[in-house]
This record gives structure tokens, sequence and C-alpha cells, in this order.
């Protein structure tokens, strides 16, 4: 009987977790959507360029982060530009993708990723 009593309150605390991680999971589908709708609609690094026609057509990044990998063929090293609202990752020397920076924050400070 004891037992009982302690379920409910753990079941709904439960289900209520679980309707809030439901929530921002949805949330952050959409603004993944969103964020993926407004880089094609940007005018980006493409997939491709050499940094020196990046340098050329964007200007000078505000930073050059530090070179990651680079320890064996299958690491090639990747190097990180990162200008006002853009961050351009390129493999070796060419352009492997270009991403925004977004306003929650989760790509604002490159140079904390290891």
């Amino acid at each position: 009987m004891f037992k009982h009593r302690h379920t409910l309150p753990l079941l709904a605390a439960f289900a209520l977790g679980a309707g809030l991680a439901a929530a921002q999971t949805a949330y952050a589908q959409q603004t993944l959507s969103q964020r993926v709708q407004e880089e094609k609609t940007m005018h980006l690094p493409s997939r491709g360029m050499s940094m020196a026609q990046v340098e050329k057509q964007y200007g000078a990044p505000q930073r050059k982060l530090s070179p990651k990998g680079g320890d064996s063929a299958r690491h090639p090293v990747i190097n990180r530009w990162e200008y006002s609202n853009f961050i351009v990752y390129f493999e070796r020397s060419h352009v492997i993708h270009s991403v925004l920076n977004t306003p929650a924050g989760n790509n604002r400070n490159p140079a904390a990723v290891n």
C-alpha cells in the first residue's frame, strides 16, 4: 500500500519530464529546419572553394582557429575560419562546409570545440 501511494506522483513526474523532452526535441528540429532553410538563401562559401578563393571573395576571417586532425591519412587537417555570421570548415585547404552562427550560441565559440 505504501508503494502505490508514491507511485502516482512518480509516474506524473516522469510523464511531465517525457513531455518536456518531446517538446524540446520538436523545437530543436524546427530550429534546425529553419537554420538549414536560411543557409540555403545565404551566400556562403561553397564546397570545393580554396582558402584563397574564400579570402578573396569574403575577405579575411575574424579568426583562423587552430587546425585539428592531421595525425593520419584517415584524419586530414581540418581548418576553421570564423566570420561574423558564419564559420567555414576546410579539409586541408578546400571548403567542406559552411554554417551560420546561431543566436542560440551552439557554434558561436568554435575555439572551445576539441
